[in-house]
């Protein structure tokens, strides 16, 4: 019992230690009621042509099929908060999209935290994930006391709002388990679906994926944006903050402390012009290890075009 305190004392020293805001563990089961509510969300199609979302459903739902033997599941966050703003005539970009991609950014920390775990408890197995796998992170994050999942389908947490990344470790290790947060604070409140450009938040914590702005910017690879959504993207280019940005909870964002999420430089100061000149060869070079580089050059220009916020030429550098 002794050495178990120890570890789970190790595991969240040690990620406080790395930035990380919130480390929480749960014990590692299967999930039995989100596995319903995915297979149902699935059914619906809300999922649109994100095929992977319907693979390795039992990975998805089962953490002891992703790592077996696994015994404990730990979820950590990290805020990506900045105060800072883009050009008022400049396209939209998601906050979060601001420096540095974050699965760089996490997966090293994660690497850490799961080096230094094994070099204190010795022979374990364990796996880290951003992103990276079918982990079913918010309701982890909900499992390990991190705060509760919103009406936009986002994790909130009282003290820090809901700009932060979940990431998660899957661990064979016995450790001690956090109270999962029980309470629901958005109450009768109703800001985020009044506020959805697209109508994608629907009643019972429902996102149609298929219909949020974020999916045809970034995930969405189709060269033509379905014409129906012409004029309801609010000059959103890449991603879409709206849901978070009206949230109240957000008033106690705090500015994040990550050198990796600094503000990209032409983030920071391009506006329609600049990225009316951006040729593909200067998106290579000013956004190799940015977010933006999961929709490409063509994906960015596309989206220009559809929200036309500039006209894109699709122009090259001269050699």
């Amino acid at each position: 019992m002794q050495l178990i305190q120890e570890h789970t004392r190790f595991i969240k020293e040690t990620a406080l230690s790395l930035g990380f805001t919130h480390c929480g563990i749960a014990k590692a089961a299967p999930l039995d009621e989100d596995a319903k509510r995915l297979e149902k969300w699935l059914h619906a199609g809300m999922h649109g042509s994100m095929q992977y979302l319907e693979n390795h459903f039992d990975l998805r739902v089962d953490p002891t099929k992703l790592v077996p033997g696994a015994k404990s599941v730990i979820t950590l966050t990290q805020n990506y908060y900045s105060p800072k703003k883009q050009p008022v005539d400049s396209p939209k970009i998601s906050t979060y999209a601001y420096g540095t991609d974050y699965h760089f950014v996490i997966k090293e920390k994660l690497n850490k935290l799961l080096a230094a775990l094994q070099q204190k408890a010795g022979d374990i197995v364990g796996r880290g994930f951003v992103d990276s796998a079918p982990v079913l992170e918010r309701t982890w994050a909900q499992k390990t006391g991190a705060g509760w999942i919103g009406k936009n389908g986002n994790l909130i947490s009282k003290t820090d709002g809901s700009f932060f990344f979940i990431a998660t470790i899957i661990v064979d290790l016995p450790l001690f388990y956090d109270d999962p947060f029980a309470k629901d604070f958005c109450g009768s409140c109703t800001k985020c679906i009044d506020a959805c450009p697209t109508d994608a938040i629907l009643p019972n914590k429902t996102i149609a994926g298929n219909k949020c702005i974020s999916y045809f910017t970034i995930e969405l690879k189709d060269a033509i944006i379905p014409s129906e959504m012409k004029g309801k993207f609010d000059n959103w280019m890449f991603g879409c903050d709206t849901c978070q940005d009206v949230c109240p909870w957000n008033r106690f964002s705090k500015q994040h402390q990550e050198p990796g999420f600094t503000p990209n430089t032409a983030i920071e100061t391009f506006g329609t012009k600049e990225w009316n000149n951006l040729t593909k060869e200067g998106f290579t070079t000013l956004f190799k290890n940015s977010p933006l580089r999961r929709s490409k050059f063509e994906g960015i220009s596309r989206n220009l075009q559809f929200i036309e916020a500039i006209p894109v030429t699709n122009q090259t550098s001269p050699s």
